[in-house]
């Protein structure tokens, strides 16, 4: 029973987590859209599929059956080219009064599939609304009066594709932006109000039969030097330590009980390189508002280099071992939650700034993606062809679902063993 409790609880924590980073990087898109005029069909957390919906008088908000990620429909963000006979549809549909796809293929003499992608984008556009299962009419603010092109750039206006480039761009970075700031956020005060805990110099514990308890180190001695050069923290001895060798005689210098001393000690080998056998405890530090934030830009940079390194081959296996999928993701929010709201504002926080730096790379179907192809298209002076748009983000697709899928299989594994 105990172990049914249990999954119910990394499925709940799990599900309650990635319904908060939706919200935070959807919501940014959704903020970036509004501000600039731009018309939101949907705001849903979770992957497409069955929803229970809540319609408002603009757009619908809602949580599919698998809530696992989430999306923001935007109006106007199709793929590829314009249909040069947009202006036409409308004004046909205008000019009628409702049409459906077969009326309007014999107004424009076009295929019936044609006819219906022209309804299916002004739709999308809100310019026209559905009366009954198939037919169409203009919607209550289009000039029924005016011509094809007016009705166009009207309708065009209300959309992403109606914007200027910079504020494609703002709108697809707003996402990553809303994420980077809150886990600055969250990081800048809880450092600068709770604290945190770092390595202090001063032995936890020493390994029996190791150097150090060879060589007389004892819990309790604080670590001041190697081979005479000072340490400053636990970092630097680990980064020093990193330089030696199997066999080397180095001189640790220490305090213990206020008493300067040195001793000389035979280092083992771990990891290909000097192993002494030490273990530091913990002290707790508190920054300024100033400090804080300076150390929250820091953990940003760490992060942005983790994600990186997936995509480096001699790097990648390490990422993956000390990266988690769904299922750790979960596990690690089950356990935060039940430490305390600090813990798990924390894990919140650094899973969001995982997400943002994850989704400003530049591989479609991610916003550094699709950034790249804004970029793309401005410099061609035309929009890519809708084919090849979809063939990039399919690839990308599969190269994420892959690393995905790699991470859950990594995830399980951790669990069974």
């Amino acid at each position: 029973m105990g172990a049914i409790f249990g999954t119910l609880d990394v499925v709940f924590w799990g599900i309650i987590t990635f319904s908060i980073l939706v919200v935070l990087h959807e919501g940014g898109h959704f903020l970036a859209a509004r501000a600039f005029g731009v018309k939101v069909h949907e705001f849903m957390i979770g992957l497409p599929g069955p929803a229970l919906r809540l319609k408002t008088k603009n757009m619908t908000w809602g949580i599919t059956a698998i809530p696992l990620g989430g999306y923001v429909r935007i109006a106007g963000m199709e793929p590829g080219a314009e249909d040069e006979l947009l202006g036409a549809a409308l004004h046909a549909v205008a000019t009628a009064g409702k049409l459906d796809a077969a009326d309007l293929s014999r107004v424009l003499a076009v295929p019936r599939d044609r006819a219906a992608a022209l309804l299916a984008t002004l739709e999308d556009w809100a310019a026209i609304v559905p009366v009954d299962e198939h037919a169409y009419e203009t919607a209550d603010h289009v000039d029924r009066t005016a011509d094809a092109a007016t009705m166009l750039d009207a309708a065009r206006s209300i959309t992403y594709r109606g914007l200027k480039t910079w504020k494609r761009i703002t709108v697809l970075v707003a996402g990553v932006a809303v994420n980077l700031l809150t886990a600055i956020l969250v990081f800048t005060i809880v450092l600068s109000t709770f604290g945190t805990y770092r390595a202090s110099q001063s032995f936890a514990t020493i390994e029996p039969g190791s150097p150090a308890a060879i060589a007389g180190l004892q819990p309790g001695d604080t670590l001041v030097s190697l081979d005479g050069e000072a340490l400053a923290s636990w970092d630097e001895f680990l980064a020093a330590m990193s330089d030696t060798e199997s066999g080397q005689t180095v001189t640790i210098g220490i305090t213990r009980d206020g008493s300067p001393m040195s001793l000389s000690v035979t280092l083992a080998e771990k990891d290909g390189h000097g192993f002494l056998g030490v273990g530091p405890g913990a002290e707790k530090v508190r920054y300024t508002v100033f400090q804080a934030a300076g150390q929250a830009f820091t953990y940003t940079g760490m992060v942005f280099a983790a994600i990186v390194n997936f995509f480096r081959p001699s790097e990648f296996q390490q990422s993956v071992q000390s990266s988690r999928g769904v299922v750790g993701i979960a596990v690690m929010a089950a356990d935060a939650a039940k430490a305390g709201p600090l813990d798990y504002a924390w894990l919140v926080a650094l899973l969001s700034l995982s997400l943002g730096a994850m989704n400003i790379l530049p591989i479609p179907p991610l916003d550094g993606g699709k950034v790249a192809v804004e970029v793309i298209e401005r410099i061609a002076g035309r929009p890519l062809g809708r084919r090849f748009s979809l063939a990039v983000s399919a690839a990308g697709a599969v190269l994420l679902f892959s690393l995905i899928g790699y991470l859950m299989y990594a995830d399980v594994m951790r669990l069974v063993r």
